[in-house]
């Protein structure tokens, strides 16, 4: 059990990084200061993503969870492929600033759901 709760604190330690560093990055953007894409910001939530994803893969394995059977997980799934799209059409400068604005606010609505299922768990 202390495996299991080892790689829970870290998924919900690396998503709670992950959205705090999504924020950061398109404040900054919105700001008007593209120079964070010069600087740790542009490569670390990859590094940060990479561990999330390695702790999310490791708590399916250890709870032995199928998203076929656990349909919240499947829910969480999807929702963070859409996070992915929508986080790469917010960060992309060759996009309006409209497009971005609107691709931020579905990947914080969207990562707000995927918190919400990881929390709740509910039958879907």
């Amino acid at each position: 059990m202390f495996t299991y709760s080892l790689f829970k604190h870290a998924h919900v330690t690396t998503a709670v990084i992950s959205i705090s560093l999504f924020l950061l990055r398109m404040g900054l953007e919105f700001s008007g200061r593209p120079q964070w894409r010069k600087t740790p910001l542009r490569w670390a939530p990859h590094v940060n993503d990479t561990l999330l994803l390695s702790a999310a893969i490791a708590l399916v394995i250890i709870g032995s969870w199928n998203p076929a059977i656990y349909h919240w997980l499947a829910a969480k799934i999807v929702l963070v492929f859409g996070y992915i799209i929508a986080g790469i059409f917010a960060l992309r400068q060759s996009f309006s600033m409209r497009t971005r604005a609107i691709a931020t606010i579905l990947a914080v609505v969207q990562v707000i759901f995927i918190f919400y299922l990881a929390i709740n768990k509910p039958a879907l």
